[in-house]
């Protein structure tokens, strides 16, 4: 009897150490429509299976469906969530009543406009307000209408209202277009006319590949702005960086935000997602391969395994600590 006891205790014992905080919880991600998000998303996801959670495909929606769902609990997480740019979506979806974001994901994203450095020095142009200009602004012209054409931010992402609004604000509506659409693919004829030698005029952010492509200070410059203009609650900030540069933009941090009765039944995953960071430069890193090709689903899924064996013991020690948050 004590042999048979002596066992189930044992047996009991391993049964315990092999639980993990996770098992018999369903989470769903969800993410933009931007590929680029995919790699940092997957590492989130791959974490959470870590702690024994079931990790549910991740949905690709809108920024603000992707809000309204997690709020209302129809999602649990969103691993890019970009602040402050996204502020006035997470306020009106509920903001700090609705949702968790307790950590800094990744930090030091930057957005702004840039024009080719050719163009740059041969006219002097250091500041988008030139662009009042009817011949400075003609120089950018890609379809004969006279007219800049600015590449920009497609309508849901959060910087096309910071667009719109620098466009009334620095008086630029006469002789600026700003095109949106396919990001991805205006971007791509825009490196095609920069090949060509024309001069161009784009909005862009990082981490993100084009970057990688049209080297800031290299083959483009970034230009500023001549005073602050944010939308909605943001409208009093000042943009201007510690080096007293002042691109138009705050820089961001994009941080997981998650479903607040979520993260309050499962302090496992709350503490996983305060204390996750990721390299703003693996992110760009992994979006250049992506531009060069290695882009499908399985692709992106290898360079997030790959980014966990290269980082198993910062991976390892994320996981060991929300183990000890579900104690």
């Amino acid at each position: 009897m004590a042999v048979s006891l002596l066992t189930s205790a044992t047996l009991s014992g391993a049964a315990l150490a092999e639980s993990l905080p996770g098992e018999g919880v369903t989470v769903q991600p969800v993410q933009s429509t931007v590929a680029e998000e995919t790699f940092q998303t997957l590492i989130v996801n791959k974490a959470l299976e870590a702690l024994g959670y079931d990790v549910k495909e991740t949905k690709e929606v809108d920024y603000n469906v992707g809000y309204t769902s997690i709020a209302k609990g129809d999602a649990t997480f969103l691993a890019v969530g970009w602040f402050p740019l996204h502020a006035d979506k997470y306020t009106m979806s509920g903001g700090d009543e609705s949702f968790s974001r307790t950590g800094e994901y990744i930090s030091g994203a930057a957005q702004g406009y840039l024009i080719d450095k050719k163009t740059a020095e041969k006219y002097g142009i250091t500041n988008v307000s030139q662009l009042t200009d009817p011949k400075i602004a003609k120089l950018f012209d890609a379809n004969g209408d006279g007219k800049a054409d600015l590449t920009g931010c497609n309508p849901g992402w959060g910087c096309e209202l910071v667009v719109e609004e620098h466009l009334t604000a620095y008086k630029l509506r006469d002789t600026v277009t700003h095109n949106q659409g396919n990001y991805a693919a205006i971007i791509a004829d825009t490196i095609s006319r920069y090949k060509k030698g024309d001069p161009i005029l784009y909005y862009t952010w990082t981490p993100y590949w084009v970057s990688g492509v049209l080297v800031p200070g290299k083959d483009v410059v970034w230009l500023e702005v001549p005073f602050s203009a944010l939308p909605g609650e943001r409208k009093d900030i000042d943009t201007t960086l510690p080096n007293g540069k002042n691109y138009g933009f705050e820089m961001n941090s994009m941080r997981i935000v998650a479903n607040k009765e979520f993260t309050e039944k499962n302090p496992a995953a709350a503490k996983l997602f305060e204390i996750m960071k990721l390299d703003i430069n693996a992110v760009s890193a992994q979006n250049m391969m992506m531009s060069q090709g290695k882009n499908s689903s399985a692709d992106i899924e290898a360079h997030a395994n790959g980014w966990i064996a290269a980082n198993k013991a910062t991976f390892d020690g994320w996981i060991a600590e929300a183990k000890k948050a579900a104690m």
